[in-house]
């Protein structure tokens, strides 16, 4: 296949990390992991999101550094009076990549586009619907089949109208999530005629910042600076250098060889404060560290068993060795920065004692069961490997036997969201600064009654989700908080997961790096940023 033979000379310039022009600027990010695919609708990991984000815009953005909405590649929108239709005007002479595969666009983006982008992952006769898989988890999970009624072109070719079929508080906040990246349509074509649409979600081609030069698997991903409608970014060359440890991070951002470097241990966090070639950044985490109970695998479907766990797990000591300070025992499944926090819930305590007898009460002896473990550094849980060993050490105090499981982290998501656990360790950074992202996205229930793809716990309770489902159709936040906070309540009582922790999130930069923003979404954004001569 052609294709293989023009990617693999592009893979073989990708290794040098610092090519390029004399006097070009190159950044290089120490990111954590390698991508599934660069499509991010299909993507519900930071790691892929983050390795998609600077080729792609949406009609909607987040001021960096902000959960604030504003113009993306819709330079304005309007809200109908109803909250039921949103019409966005598309910014003129906005311009796509060029594929390193032989695409050449021949037209700027335009409403096609949009219509596009929404119904590949929305109407099963798309061309492009089961490219790939076409599994499309955030839109779905977010419920947006149902939400919406219609995307139609407006009067003009730069004029989308979107109808919904009810108001949606949250919608516009939502639409600057990156499941809402705007495709090319005219790209899709292209490749579907060459017989080749896989490529579609390997070799992205967007209207963002940065386009993409080559990706090799485990190693390196290259970019360089596109002068498009948001301006050419101040650095040529963007490089993602795929580092898994994060000692081997550090390393890297002590030697110069990266500038920006993500997660980092937090037992190094003091030695990098007093290096003075290093600027440590820092932001209290949208984020929730969780212990998911899988509610429809016995006993876990017993509330009494989950709270039994809940009170054998020494969180204290967990916050300690593997958080080292960095971070808050968490008591609610949403992070106290987030409005609708409930403040009067009372945590459960650590009590073995007690766990033995509840456990004993529900009728479990000698339970056996898993504790699943993620291969990779996330903000919100620094070492799961280490948390798990913890975990086990005290669940077998109260009589049961834990066995560790984990995957390559693809495999690790996959299964979990299969449901193939007992219990298993995950988290969330919020997407949008909106209650629902965490509340109905990780715990709701969807159309036919069960739990939403990344429902982890695979809890489905009627009360919780008619209490997020009526939140998101008002506009009044204080009504609104009085919903999630019952929500909290339930969640409490049911412990569908056990809470563990809100991290505190690090981002270590090298000193010459200028305009770099730590983001509460948890993105890694490069377009404002620049290095110093």
């Amino acid at each position: 296949m052609k294709f293989k033979t023009l990617f693999g000379a592009a893979l073989l310039a990708s290794t040098m990390l610092v090519a390029g022009a004399a006097n070009a600027k190159t950044l290089v990010y120490c990111s954590e992991g390698s991508p599934e695919n660069f499509s991010p609708s299909m993507n519900t990991t930071g790691t892929s999101l983050d390795a998609a984000r600077p080729v792609y815009n949406k009609l909607v953005q987040f001021t960096p550094g902000t959960t604030q909405v504003e113009p993306g590649l819709a330079e304005s929108y309007a809200v109908s009076d109803d909250g039921k239709t949103i019409t966005f005007k598309l910014r003129s002479g906005v311009k796509f990549h060029s594929g390193v595969n032989g695409f050449t666009p021949t037209r700027d983006l335009n409403a096609d586009d949009v219509i596009w982008s929404f119904e590949r992952m929305w109407k099963a006769e798309h061309p492009y619907a089961k490219v790939s898989g076409g599994s499309y988890d955030y839109f779905n999970d977010m419920s947006m089949p149902d939400l919406l009624a219609s995307i139609e072109k407006g009067a003009d070719d730069l004029t989308v109208v979107m109808k919904l079929n009810k108001p949606n508080a949250p919608i516009l906040a939502n639409l600057a999530m990156d499941f809402a990246t705007i495709h090319s349509a005219e790209y899709a074509k292209f490749l579907m005629d060459k017989g080749a649409p896989e490529e579609f979600d390997q070799i992205p081609v967007g209207t963002g910042s940065f386009s993409f030069v080559a990706y090799q698997k485990d190693a390196v991903i290259r970019y360089k600076a596109f002068d498009g409608w948001a301006g050419k970014p101040k650095i040529d060359d963007l490089v993602y250098a795929i580092t898994p440890d994060a000692t081997a991070r550090y390393a890297k951002l002590q030697a110069n060889e990266c500038q920006v470097m993500g997660y980092p241990n937090p037992a190094d966090l003091a030695a990098m404060k007093q290096n003075a070639d290093i600027r440590v950044l820092e932001l209290a985490g949208l984020n929730i560290g969780y212990l998911a109970m899988n509610a429809q695998k016995p006993p876990f479907d017993k509330v009494e068993v989950r709270q039994a766990i809940a009170m054998a797990i020494d969180r204290d000591a967990i916050l300690s060795e593997v958080y080292q300070g960095a971070g808050q025992k968490a008591k609610n499944p949403i992070p106290p920065t987030m409005w609708s926090y409930d403040e009067s819930t009372v945590d459960y305590e650590y009590n073995p004692e007690k766990a033995k007898e509840m456990l004993k009460a529900a009728g479990v002896e000698n339970l056996s069961t898993d504790i699943w473990w993620m291969p990779v550094q996330r903000p919100y849980n620094p070492n799961a490997k280490r948390m798990a060993e913890m975990m086990q050490a005290d669940l077998a105090k109260v009589g049961i036997n834990a066995t560790l499981v984990s995957y390559e982290w693809g495999e690790y998501r996959k299964r979990l969201q299969a449901g193939e656990h007992q219990m298993g360790l995950l988290g969330w950074t919020g997407d949008n600064g909106d209650p629902d992202n965490f509340l109905a996205v990780l715990l709701g229930c969807n159309s036919e009654g069960k739990p939403n793809g990344q429902n982890i716990p695979k809890w489905c309770d009627a009360d919780f989700n008619a209490a997020v489902t009526k939140a998101v159709e008002i506009t009044d936040q204080a009504e609104r908080t009085k919903l999630y906070q019952q929500a909290q309540k339930i969640h409490h009582a049911q412990v569908p997961w056990l809470n563990i922790a809100h991290s505190t999130v690090f981002e270590p930069i090298r000193k010459e790096v200028q305009g770099y923003k730590v983001s509460p979404l948890g993105a890694h954004e490069f377009q404002n940023v620049d290095i110093a001569e």
